[in-house]
């Protein structure tokens, strides 16, 4: 047929939940070979007529069809999909998610292994051994010694205006529990979280705060207090002010084979962990074991469970990012994977915000912004390492932060946050 060759016409129907795009409700004739482009022109053409010249800036769009973005011509799509030429076509549009905007370069001494944002600060982990913290406007605020070895994980527990706590993790076996006082700028640690083996590589603190869970390179995963008031009893006077701030873990998880590389709370009693030893495991906390096993081909280096959608993206050795339905019986089934990093990937996230939106940082020194309905490109690569990025954090809706090899933190701002925040009054 000529419409499976990008000639001739397909009749397709418009449709958008923003009700303020809205096009008549009727079909249309288009090119089989139409591109999101030349769609995009037609749609504000439409508006442009529908609106009696009130629209006068064009909008940027994107496509749905059949729950994927357009990436390619119209009719290579329906094509790909085993989906009738002869049928009306529904597409969904709607606005494009605005590109992030380089805002900040935040240079350290060394590899910056760990960032997480919170409301106007930025906690970072350097491999020169420090935690630093920073605003999201680039001013250092302090540089915070403790650990022997480089720090790998950091994680806020707590944050009001005048004070804030927050929990680093290291290659030299340990947790350090901070409290830092916003008023003098002074930190002081209140716990040291000892029981691996082995360098600690991830953390993740449940959603009320009162616990937080370390994976380690000794394979376990370790339940913790955040109550500083919660440590071992010492056994004589010389030990004492040394014992005083020792804590144990709650509890020890026995499961994986290799290094736990990421942690994460689904919810108050259930927790994700992914490792090198191909799987990511679900646990239980009430009965202290594994609840799901998601079994992979390959090491995976960083998982992001979303609360939004409940789905989980991971990030792997072999280039590609892959989805996950832990709530379907073969969860280990692909639901889809994303293609577009040149090296491994050693960092992924979430929005906490968007539900279709994350983020992915590869040892090919770039950053990428993905809707999970695009597999086949991101919807924007954000630039900027010269080196590999070893971690990313959209914590904070406003921005997007990344630290790399190459000593620096990289901070995006996310437009569409920002808009919103503005709309709504917010600071």
């Amino acid at each position: 047929m000529e419409s499976e060759n990008g000639e001739g016409q397909l009749q397709i129907y418009l449709k958008t939940k923003q009700q303020h795009y809205a096009v008549p409700d009727v079909p249309y004739s288009v090119e089989a070979g139409v591109t999101t482009t030349e769609l995009t022109t037609f749609v504000n053409t439409l508006l442009e007529q529908s609106l009696s010249g009130d629209h006068k800036t064009p909008i940027e769009f994107d496509f749905l069809v059949f729950d994927e973005y357009l990436r390619e011509r119209l009719c290579d799509h329906l094509r790909e999909k085993s989906i009738s030429f002869e049928d009306a076509i529904e597409i969904e549009y709607l606005e494009r998610f605005p590109a992030p905007e380089p805002q900040d370069c935040l240079l350290h001494d060394d590899w910056v292994s760990a960032v997480q944002a919170n409301g106007k600060w930025i906690l970072t982990g350097c491999y020169d051994n420090t935690i630093n913290l920073w605003t999201n406007k680039g001013e250092h605020v302090l540089t915070i010694p403790g650990h022997t070895m480089p720090v790998k994980a950091v994680t806020w527990v707590s944050l009001d205006n005048d004070k804030g706590k927050f929990i680093s993790c290291s290659q030299d076996q340990t947790a350090m529990l901070w409290d830092w006082s916003i008023e003098t700028n002074s930190v002081e640690c209140i716990s040291i979280c000892k029981g691996h083996e082995r360098g600690i590589d991830c953390v993740g603190v449940s959603p009320d705060h009162k616990r937080f869970a370390t994976g380690s390179w000794d394979t376990m995963l370790k339940i913790w207090s955040t109550d500083s008031s919660e440590t071992i009893a010492s056994t004589s006077k010389r030990s004492k002010a040394e014992d005083n701030s020792i804590k144990t873990p709650q509890i020890t998880l026995q499961g994986h084979r290799e290094c736990i590389s990421a942690v994460q709370w689904m919810d108050g009693e259930t927790l994700l962990t992914s490792s090198w030893d191909h799987t990511m495991k679900i646990w239980d906390l009430s009965l202290e074991g594994i609840k799901t096993e998601i079994s992979t081909n390959k090491s995976i280096f960083d998982a992001s469970y979303s609360r939004l959608c409940r789905l989980i993206i991971a990030a792997s050795a072999d280039k590609n990012l892959r989805l996950y339905d832990p709530r379907i019986n073969q969860s280990s089934v692909v639901r889809n994977t994303y293609l577009g990093h040149q090296q491994w990937i050693q960092t992924v996230t979430w929005s906490t915000t968007e539900e279709h939106l994350f983020v992915s940082g590869s040892y090919d020194h770039q950053n990428k912004l993905w809707d999970f309905r695009s597999p086949k490109a991101p919807l924007y690569d954000l630039i900027g390492h010269g080196d590999k990025v070893l971690d990313i954090d959209w914590s904070n809706p406003k921005y997007i932060v990344s630290g790399g090899a190459d000593n620096s933190v990289r901070v995006y701002k996310s437009r569409k946050a920002l808009i919103k925040a503005d709309y709504s009054g917010s600071n």
